[in-house]
């Protein structure tokens, strides 16, 4: 059977949700292997023309917020700087190479699989077995830029509190929150261009300030449907509160987290529209998709993915 083809956007900057889960049962994702990925992401994100703007790394699966550029938004000369930093020697390159280059290096597929390989050939001779490390396709969201992005990060970087391994979402270093805090992202390996006019301040600083806000009062909402999901304690948000946090946005992530994993697009409704026309004949059914509210957050819209639709 072939695969279904995946919805990418070529022709302009776009961020993706890009979620993967093993193969394996329990949670073979120690802290060694964690530090592994991370590493990996950090390199390759460095290589490829991409901007990571979140990421989270759970014990049997991982999340990466990733904002893939155009190649054409580089010259050639910014393309083999890549090229040499990664690879340590000046190539040779044969007439024709360098535009091959440019489509690896902004392609999504490609940026996921080198993460993916190299890590599943480090786990399997760390732990002397052969064979299948990760499951299924890695699944990716189209995300809108600016409040749909902040929402979408914020369910990135508050899995940990979900499952219940940290009180706040910064104490878990293998997540973006965690990173920004614990090491002030001194390497710039995270981008805090989140595309809200709210966050578009020039300090970094003051941006992730903003960020930490948002998320302890995304994470303060309980969700009566999941009644075991974690939520940030009480005292843990008042010591916040103290700091110049206020509860002031909660309503806006009353969501149902599904969207953020389950969707083909999401973002403003003419947002959605307009990228659907994109991928309009990949679709066997000549119906007209339309863009589905999601339920407490005003404004925001849905189109599932083509496996859910073909």
């Amino acid at each position: 059977m072939p695969r279904i083809s995946r919805m990418v956007i070529d022709d302009e900057p776009a961020v993706y949700h890009v979620m993967s889960r093993t193969a394996l049962d329990g949670f073979p994702l120690g802290a060694i292997e964690k530090d592994f990925m991370l590493d990996l992401i950090r390199r390759y994100a460095a290589l490829y023309l991409v901007e990571i703007l979140g990421f989270c790394l759970m014990g049997n699966h991982f999340h990466i917020l990733v904002r893939v550029i155009p190649d054409y938004k580089f010259t050639d000369d910014e393309i083999l700087k890549r090229y040499v930093a990664f690879y340590g020697d000046e190539p040779i390159f044969a007439d024709g190479l360098i535009p091959s280059l440019r489509l690896k290096l902004s392609n999504l597929s490609e940026f996921m699989r080198e993460i993916k390989v190299g890590f599943a050939r480090f786990y399997n001779r760390r732990h002397n077995r052969r064979g299948y490390f990760w499951g299924d396709r890695f699944k990716s969201v189209i995300v809108e830029n600016g409040e749909t992005l902040i929402n979408c990060l914020a369910y990135i970087d508050l899995n940990p509190l979900r499952a219940g391994l940290v009180e706040r979402p910064e104490d878990y270093r293998w997540s973006s929150l965690g990173y920004h805090v614990q090491t002030n992202n001194q390497d710039k390996f995270l981008s805090t261009d989140f595309g809200l006019k709210e966050f578009n301040v020039k300090s970094k600083k003051e941006r992730i300030r903003r960020y930490r806000r948002y998320v302890y009062e995304a994470g303060s909402i309980n969700q009566p449907a999941k009644g075991k999901v974690k939520v940030i304690k009480g005292k843990v948000i008042e010591k916040a509160r103290n700091k110049e946090f206020k509860l002031s946005r909660t309503d806006r992530f009353r969501y149902r987290t599904r969207y953020f994993t389950d969707s083909g697009i999401i973002g403003s409704k003419k947002f959605v529209s307009i990228n659907y026309q994109r991928f309009k004949n990949l679709f066997s059914s000549k119906h007209e998709k339309k863009p589905k509210p999601i339920k407490g957050l005003d404004g925001m819209y849905s189109l599932k993915r083509l496996s859910e639709l073909i």
